[in-house]
């Protein structure tokens, strides 16, 4: 992760309040040093990370929260020379959870510290790794599939008209070769969902409408919900959006599920790159066959599934649409609990 050195770099910034405000903003955790170390101010995400409020971090050494000291030491000395640092070495003192941390000095002579959670690391590289592969998958399939559909189209178009100069026996053949042409149709068409879409048009759409929509396609399934009514109709491409909780659902009957449950709600402490606002999060959880673990790392890929009858694409097709969207997606799988987790920047206007 690259960040830019002057995180709070101005020439007029000089109260706490004034610091305070501009940190609150930042989507990541944040903390503002004396040059000695002590804390001067520490963001919403700081305080959640810690577990500790600002009162209780002020004026207090980094070193009480942050370990070890003589690399925390190390890193101040080059940050007050006006050098930008960092080094995962560091955990926390209470839990001892592994985080990376990048020093830099700003205008006002302050040292910010910027807190990046281990884990939030691996998950970036990974859905990064995810989104490659992905494209890449992808645009190959793609251009095979225009290849396969132009012909494809021909062949049908003879059939069809092949089919009303004959009849008999003859006309069954032709009426299964038909039925044969649509279905490698069908299986081209759904290589070309997996493809990124540029400039999906955006609308407003209200996206318990759109989960109740899809949910009624199975009733032998108990559903459950769990809305919060005070999120708005969201911002984005009905179509595609739809065909994401058409797979997640799809998903969680087929792995036999009888009770399905859906959440939406309001996130803190989640960050998207790219988005300082609101997040929202959708989450599908049922009861049915666990995922397998050799392919849980790689289940978004395309052509990876662990079904008997399956192509693999309805997890990348997910994947592909929420990050059309600007979010991410996430699944957590054990014994009788299976649950996938779209993140999405909450916009109500373009």
């Amino acid at each position: 992760m690259i960040l830019q050195p002057d995180i709070v770099q101005s020439d007029t910034l000089h109260s706490k309040a004034e610091v305070t405000a501009l940190f609150s903003d930042l989507p990541v955790c944040c903390l503002l040093l004396d040059k000695e170390g002590h804390i001067f101010s520490a963001n919403i995400l700081a305080q959640e990370h810690l577990n500790v409020s600002e009162k209780r971090m002020l004026h207090k050494n980094l070193a009480t929260f942050i370990a070890p000291e003589d690399e925390l030491q190390r890193l101040l000395a080059h940050a007050t020379h006006a050098e930008t640092v960092s080094s995962d070495a560091f955990y926390t003192v209470a839990g001892h959870k592994p985080y990376t941390l990048y020093f830099s000095q700003q205008a006002d002579g302050y040292i910010s510290v910027v807190m990046i959670a281990e884990g939030n690391r691996l998950e970036a590289e990974m859905q990064n790794r995810r989104h490659e592969v992905a494209e890449a998958v992808s645009r190959i399939a793609l251009e095979r599939a225009h290849e396969i559909k132009n012909p494809l189209a021909a062949l049908r178009g003879a059939t069809q008209l092949l089919s009303e100069q004959v009849d008999g026996d003859a006309l069954e053949i032709v009426e299964r070769m038909l039925a044969d042409v649509d279905r490698i149709k069908e299986r081209v068409d759904s290589f070309l969902q997996v493809g990124p879409r540029a400039n999906v048009k955006m609308t407003l759409v209200n996206i318990h409408v759109l989960i109740d929509e899809v949910s009624q396609s199975d009733t032998a399934v108990k559903l459950q919900r769990s809305f919060d009514p005070s999120i708005p109709p969201i911002m984005c491409h009905e179509r595609r959006f739809r065909q994401a909780i058409e797979n997640l659902w799809s998903n969680a009957v087929e792995a036999g599920s009888d009770l399905v449950i859906w959440e939406t709600r309001i996130e803190h402490g989640v960050v998207l790159t790219g988005h300082k606002g609101t997040v929202l999060s959708i989450k599908i959880i049922s009861n049915g066959a666990e995922i397998p673990a050799h392919i849980r790392d790689k289940m978004f890929e395309p052509y990876v599934t662990g079904k008997a009858r399956g192509n693999g694409l309805g997890l990348s097709i997910v994947q592909q649409v929420v990050q059309e969207h600007g979010g991410k997606v996430e699944v957590q799988s054990e014994l009788m609990r299976t649950s996938f987790t779209m993140y999405l920047p909450l916009r109500t206007e373009e």
